[in-house]
């Protein structure tokens, strides 16, 4: 019986190996590391007043500054792109940061997102001044820019090491390539780009979390 198990996974091993890789758009089986050990939310104000974190979660980042009306079309496309696959996995969330005094348009924005997404659960939205908003976008040390709004329509993958994931180096065509954040008014740069890299990411803890599992059986099973 143990033989014949252990053909079956020399056999099939190879072919899911190949489909993993396969299904990516760039020649990684992890999501390579920006930046690592970014800092945590500070303590802003929620939409529904809970505390937000980044640790222990993969999230999505984006900042959409004080022109709600502006970013909607962004929050729909990500919304319709991203969460609507991805909200499933109860560690990942989409945090979006918004500026003090936005409250009642981000709540009428979240009112016409409800008629799409029945769970709207793992959104997370943080209100903060502007001078606030800048000191901590800066602390990622992007290439990208904020607007005069403290907005971009960019948005950005951290892991639950609050580690900036993107991609750098080569791709499957051997070119080379850096990509901190996607655009969220592009629906293909998202559907093509966003959606196979978070699913890498989610993968990668998948893989990481079996192992786990692997390793804590064999040592309940191990002789004494």
């Amino acid at each position: 019986m143990n033989k014949k198990l252990i053909l079956i996974v020399l056999l099939v091993l190879p072919i899911v190996i190949y489909l993993i890789f396969a299904s990516a758009t760039h020649n990684q089986l992890f999501l390579p590391t920006l930046s690592k050990n970014n800092r945590e939310l500070p303590d802003w104000k929620s939409l529904n007043g809970e505390k937000v974190f980044l640790k222990n979660k993969i999230t999505v980042v984006g900042f959409i500054g004080d022109n709600i009306k502006e970013a909607q079309g962004n929050i729909f496309n990500l919304n319709q792109k991203i969460y609507d696959k991805y909200v499933g996995f109860k560690d990942f969330q989409i945090v979006l940061i918004a500026v003090d005094g936005s409250q009642d348009k981000v709540k009428a924005l979240f009112e016409k997102l409800a008629g799409f997404t029945e769970n709207l659960s793992g959104y997370k939205v943080v209100f903060a001044s502007k001078p606030e908003i800048q000191a901590y976008f800066d602390s990622f040390n992007l290439k990208g820019k904020l607007d005069a709004n403290c907005a971009t329509s960019e948005v950005y993958i951290m892991d639950k090491d609050i580690n900036h994931r993107g991609r750098k180096g080569k791709n499957k065509e051997g070119k080379e390539e850096y990509r901190e954040s996607y655009n969220a008014v592009s629906a293909a740069d998202l559907h093509n780009e966003m959606t196979d890299d978070v699913k890498i990411l989610l993968r990668e803890y998948r893989l990481a979390l079996k192992r786990n599992k692997n390793k804590e059986n064999f040592r309940l099973h191990e002789k004494k």
